[in-house]
């Protein structure tokens, strides 16, 4: 068993399986129909395994994947070998590359892992230019919600207090709409995915590019 020094020194999480994750049964179908219609560019922010971006790639999109992890760059490579994949830091600027190259930045469950959630919006606005628009998806989080898993006992295992790099920002509809506009993007929508809309197990926010005065 590693002790505490030795999980503090450990290294990020490596990706260890290929294809759709427990929770895409939902998610994507939410995240295809957020999509704008017709061939857009799409940036996939944080794409992992590259699980997601393929079905994007699928719905007619022309898609790019950018990940930090390289195990995840590296199995979304052998599994899409006809998509760019990136592997990039999400705290760092865009690389010049990908600045100003998209319609649409795509960002599937990520923001809630982030210290510093706000620099997930400044790579859209990099992605994206003068305008286009963000789709982000984050667990949902609202009171009664929350009661809910308070009275039935699952705290600890919905807040996951014992697992590494686990979720350490919770939003509701009202503070993923209030960073978004911090962030100079304008909440179009924001709907629930999975199980009933105030127990939702996810949430996807489409918001616009505010253009720069």
């Amino acid at each position: 068993m590693a002790s505490g020094t030795e999980r503090a020194e450990a290294s990020y999480p490596e990706w260890e399986f290929s294809g759709a994750a427990e929770n895409h049964h939902y998610l994507v179908p939410a995240v295809l129909k957020a999509l704008p219609d017709g061939p857009v560019r799409v940036l996939d922010l944080g794409c992992g395994n590259g699980a997601l971006t393929a079905r994007i790639r699928e719905a007619g999109k022309q898609v790019t994947g950018v990940d930090f992890t390289e195990s995840g760059i590296e199995r979304a490579r052998r599994a899409n070998p006809g998509v760019p994949f990136v592997v990039h830091d999400l705290n760092e600027p865009l690389p010049g590359s990908l600045r100003g190259q998209f319609d649409v930045v795509v960002s599937a469950e990520v923001i809630e892992h982030l210290f510093l959630p706000r620099v997930l919006f400044a790579r859209c606005r990099e992605a994206l230019g003068d305008r286009g628009q963000a789709i982000i998806t984050t667990p949902y989080h609202g009171y009664w919600k929350n009661l809910a898993i308070v009275v039935t006992g699952r705290s600890d295992s919905h807040w996951g207090p014992l697992a590494d790099y686990g979720h350490i920002k919770f939003f509701s509809k009202k503070t993923i709409s209030q960073i978004a506009r911090e962030c100079g993007f304008e909440p179009v929508r924001v709907l629930g995915a999975g199980r009933i809309p105030l127990l939702a197990a996810t949430m996807v926010m489409t918001a616009d590019l505010v253009p720069a005065p």
